[in-house]
């Protein structure tokens, strides 16, 4: 393991907006349980289709777009506040 400082551009929630040493760009930080979460969210997506269950399928992944557009307007508010031009 090897300790390196990060910069820490948002508070320290589970979706952390940091730069790691070397890097151009922030990235955001997600925790494993939050990671599990968004794995576990887009299998009921991909179970919902094998089902044929369209309707289902739609309600899931809009939830999912839902929390990921979230996650992209903090990423993107903590580049603005911090005036770094986003990388894409």
């Amino acid at each position: 393991m090897e300790r390196v400082e990060a910069e820490l551009f948002t508070d320290g929630r589970n979706d952390a907006v940091v730069r790691l040493p070397g890097r151009r760009f922030p990235g955001v930080l997600i925790q494993g349980d939050s990671l599990h979460i968004l794995r576990s969210d887009l299998a009921e997506v991909v179970e919902a289709c094998e089902r044929g269950d369209l309707a289902d399928a739609r309600d899931s992944a809009g939830l999912l777009l839902a929390g990921l557009d979230a996650l992209l307007t903090r990423y993107a508010d903590a580049l603005r506040e911090h005036e770094i031009p986003r990388p894409y």
